[in-house]
Order: structure tokens, then C-alpha cells, then sequence
């Protein structure tokens, strides 16, 4: 980690003109590691099972994506449907992929229509969250799946809804604490369990309600599906020559047609062999040029 001085702290909008504006700033959860992300690239990663950080803001729903595709690792995947609010299909979803006028009614929202008892259509929540130690360094997306957002609590580590639940019934709210998330070992796939480590002090608690206010927060808990192109899957059909196009104008060279009828080549007299034109003096023609360029004088 880079030790950076408090006056540092602000980026500068050359940054951030450079970083680029794609993905933000996000936490990934992915193989079970924590990987920092900007601008949809990973610049950092974390290995420990454990992670501190404040909760400054959430989703106010719970989405769902429908895929019906199994996952393939390289392999762009888009969700066939999916929903901002948990209740119905999003207005950008194409009619011909939608699954149904309402999530509750869907078929892919049964138990078992997914593996095992699980449904096909996934639930996803947005968290925003600023790091323990480094507050100022703003918010980051957090993005939570089913798994660890339902469940029953284990003892002080509880999935986020148990965990809520429990901070609303001591009267405390999740913005002013700090929070540990705990990669769930017993489970195959990556799952989050939380649990309150500390209250935040005064300056802390009044820079996570500052945080909660910006535009990098209302970011992080943004619903957007943004789908991915697929990657063109190598063409079977026989390759189909391009006209050469030539190197100073004039007229294309066509390409050959394989199907086209082909007339015997008629015999022209020879040419004989254009002599070389005199070049000014003091200047070099084309391809004395080119030699120069392929020397290897200036090596």
C-alpha cells in the first residue's frame, strides 16, 4: 500500500479523466478474494478472510438477474432478464428474452427451477462502502449475492439481512459502526458474513454521513445492466478475399472469384524491361528509399 499524505487525498479531475469513467470503483468478491477495481480493472487484491469497512449506503431493493446461460469462465454471459426492484422485469429487457409480467409469477423464481433448491433467478443487493483505514479514499461497489444476504445468523456472523436486523434492534445504524465481512470458508462458493466490530468516533461517523450525500455513493448502488458484446466465435465459412486496395489510389485490384468462368490467357508479345528513369540530382527513388529504411547502418 502506498502511504499517502492527508493534502493528497482529493483526486484531481486529470486522474480521474485518465482513469476513465467504466465500472467506478468496486470490491469484488470473486474465487474468494477481495480485489479492488477501477474502471473495471482489477489494481488491487487481498487475500486475507476478513475485510473492515463502513456501510455509507445500499441498494433500497433487492435485484434479480435471470441467466440462461450456465456460467463459463471467458465466456460473456448476459442475463436474459432481470429486475431493478425484485417485483418486475426491467423496461430494457427485450420482449423476446423477458420471462414474465412479474417476478413472483415467473417460473424461474420457483425453488428448484435453479441447482439443487435454489431458484434460476438470482438476488443481488448494492452496498457502498468506504475502507476502515482509509476513509477519505471515498466509496466503493460492493455487490452481495443471495447467499450472503439471507440466511439464519451464526452466533456474532450473520448474513447482511440478520445483521441489519439485529443493528436496528440496539437502536444503532449501520453507517456508524465498522464493519468486519467474513468470507464464509464452509461454503463452495464466495459468501460474506458481517458483524459489528466498533463505533465509529465523531469525525468518522460525520465523514461516513458526507460520503453517504455524494455522487460516488449514489454510483455504487446504481442498478444498471450494462451487457456485455459477445466475442465472435470463429467463421467455418471458407475465407472470401477483400479487394487489394491499392498503395497510391487508382482502381481496386478485384478479388478473385473462384466461380466465375475463366478464359484461356491470350499471348501478348513480351515487353521489354522499362529502363530506369533518371532521378533528379541529389534525390533517391522509391526503392533506393526503402533500401535506406531496412539498412542496418544506423543500428
Amino acid at each position: 500500500n502506498i502511504a499517502v499524505p492527508d493534502y493528497l487525498r482529493a483526486t484531481d479531475d486529470i486522474t480521474k479523466q485518465l482513469a476513465g469513467n467504466s465500472g467506478g470503483k468496486q470490491i469484488s468478491i470473486k474465487g474468494g478474494v477481495w480485489r479492488m477495481l477501477v474502471g473495471g480493472e482489477e489494481i488491487a487484491k487481498n487475500e486475507d478472510r476478513a475485510m473492515n469497512f463502513v456501510v455509507v449506503t445500499a441498494s433500497p431493493h433487492i435485484n434479480r438477474a435471470y441467466y440462461a446461460e450456465k456460467y463459463e469462465d471467458g465466456k460473456t454471459i448476459n442475463p436474459a432478464c432481470w429486475s431493478e426492484d425484485g417485483k418486475t422485469p426491467s423496461a430494457d429487457v427485450p420482449a423476446e428474452t423477458k420471462q414474465c409480467r412479474t417476478c413472483a409469477d415467473c417460473k424461474q423464481n420457483i425453488e428448484g427451477s435453479g441447482e439443487g433448491k435454489s431458484r434460476a433467478c438470482r438476488f443481488s443487493t448494492r452496498l457502498g462502502v468506504a475502507l476502515e483505514n482509509d476513509l477519505e479514499s471515498g466509496v466503493y461497489r460492493l455487490q452481495l449475492p443471495a447467499k450472503s444476504i439471507f440466511g439464519r445468523p451464526e452466533g456474532e456472523k450473520m448474513p447482511l439481512q440478520a445483521y441489519a436486523k439485529f443493528l436496528a434492534g440496539h437502536g444503532v445504524p449501520i453507517t456508524g459502526v465498522v464493519t468486519e465481512a467474513r468470507f464464509d470458508t464452509s461454503e463452495a462458493v464466495p459468501v460474506l458474513k458481517f458483524r459489528a466490530v466498533r463505533p465509529l468516533n465523531r469525525d468518522e461517523y460525520t465523514t461516513a454521513r458526507e460520503l453517504a450525500e455524494g455522487d460516488e455513493a449514489k454510483r455504487a448502488i446504481e442498478f444498471k445492466m450494462a451487457l456485455k458484446p459477445k466475442k465472435e466465435e470463429p467463421s467455418s465459412v471458407a475465407y472470401e478475399e477483400e479487394p487489394v486496395k491499392p498503395l497510391f489510389g487508382g482502381a481496386a485490384i478485384p478479388a478473385r472469384d473462384d466461380d466465375a468462368v475463366v478464359s484461356e490467357p491470350v499471348k501478348r508479345a513480351s515487353k521489354k524491361t522499362a529502363e530506369p528513369v533518371p532521378q533528379p540530382s541529389g534525390k533517391k527513388d522509391a526503392a533506393a528509399i526503402l533500401a535506406d529504411w531496412g539498412s542496418d547502418d544506423d543500428a
